[in-house]
């Protein structure tokens, strides 16, 4: 299975549901990524930032009235704080975690 945006598929276009049905081998990435050794802080702490920022009931938009509104901004962070993550940590280290995932490691 090929992550959509990692490695040689970069012009490809995905749908989101695409993105859904890859995201446990996302999951799976981000947590390689954070134990590797190889993969300096400042990558580890962007992500762990935004994992708090959504976790935390404090909102930059406020929820109500619109309930779905509130929700907005912490997608936002998150989605942010990973694309970052996966910018930031050296390409050859997430080559490398991509092709183990893929074979089922």
């Amino acid at each position: 299975m090929a992550f959509p945006g990692v490695g040689g598929n970069l012009n490809r276009k995905y749908s989101t549901f695409q993105y859904l049905m890859h995201a446990p081998s996302f999951i799976r990435l981000f947590w390689r990524l954070l134990h590797d050794k190889r993969v300096w802080f400042m990558p580890k702490m962007i992500l762990v930032l935004g994992l708090i920022y959504v976790a935390v009931p404090l909102d930059l938009i406020p929820g109500f009235p619109l309930v779905f509104v509130g929700y907005l901004d912490d997608a936002l962070v998150l989605y942010l704080a990973a694309r970052a993550f996966i910018w930031l940590c050296p390409k050859n280290v997430v080559k490398e975690h991509v092709q183990l995932i893929d074979q089922g490691g």
